[in-house]
């Protein structure tokens, strides 16, 4: 089950830290280094600090470099298995649809969890849901600043569509108790009401770093009692800390143990 095999990797690493993969082959083809070998660095750098990582599907497919996707996900589940590979590709369209992009997500890349979308409604969740070994993670509150244009609109019943988003996977769309939120830390108030609304579930949370997500404001509204219940992710803030051949590797390292320590902290 993928949420036990997160918490156990939190617990292994003592760490709540996500490390996106999204690469820029501008920035990599300044360090003179293949795609393959940027990627397989980077996660070798930074796995002894993680919980997960996140590969963003579009980096890869915009470069045609599925295949090199697939390989550095094998590479994760061979050489850290109890690390989770969360595949962003926030996919959202009808049932037999949704059917082919779980299958691409879980049997072509053989990813633990994939992020989806629920505009369609929760019909269209379940292809990914019926996965109970895997995990889903629904689009709720996103980090971006034109999240509310949609998002915080009121409901006749006086929620906030995100917050009907958190009531429904929490009541109505998790029968297999495998879906996750994803829930951006640049809003921390938005984040403690989905919190009494979701209960225990756990969060994705980006905007950390980069997107300027405060770290204990989001620990403060999210965590659960038992020091759980969040993925704080960072991508740019890490894989790019640095930017020569000579030191991309250990400012990664350096940046993901920093963020590990800062989280852990206040908590």
């Amino acid at each position: 089950m993928f949420i036990e095999k997160l918490e156990a990797a939190q617990e292994k690493n003592n760490s709540l830290v996500c490390v996106g993969l999204d690469p820029n082959i501008d920035k990599i083809n300044e360090l003179d280094i293949g795609l393959d070998d940027w990627l397989m660095a980077i996660v070798d750098a930074t796995a002894p600090h993680v919980c997960a990582f996140k590969p963003q599907i579009a980096y890869f497919a915009a470069l045609n470099a599925e295949d090199e996707l697939a390989d550095i996900i094998d590479y994760i589940h061979d050489n850290y298995p109890h690390v989770p590979v969360i595949l962003d590709a926030k996919r959202g369209d009808i049932g037999s649809t949704a059917a082919q992009y779980a299958s691409e997500a879980f049997d072509r890349y053989d990813a633990d969890a994939v992020t989806v979308n629920p505009y369609m409604g929760g019909d269209t969740l379940q292809p990914y849901s019926e996965r109970a070994d895997k995990g889903v993670v629904v689009l709720c509150k996103t980090s971006n600043a034109g999240s509310g244009e949609l998002q915080n609109l009121t409901l006749d019943n006086g929620h906030k569509l995100f917050e009907q988003v958190a009531i429904n996977a929490n009541q109505n769309w998790n029968d297999n108790n495998n879906l996750l939120l994803v829930v951006g830390a640049t809003y921390p108030e938005e984040l403690k009401s989905i919190r009494k609304l979701a209960g225990n579930m756990p969060f994705l949370i980006p905007g950390i770093g980069a997107q300027g997500g405060d770290v204990q404001a989001t620990l403060s509204a999210g965590l659960r009692p038992d020091g759980k219940g969040l993925i704080i992710s960072s991508s740019r803030g890490i894989i790019y800390a640095g930017n020569t051949a000579e030191n991309f590797e250990s400012a990664a390292q350096k940046a993901c143990a920093e963020l590990q320590q800062l989280i852990n902290n206040h908590r």
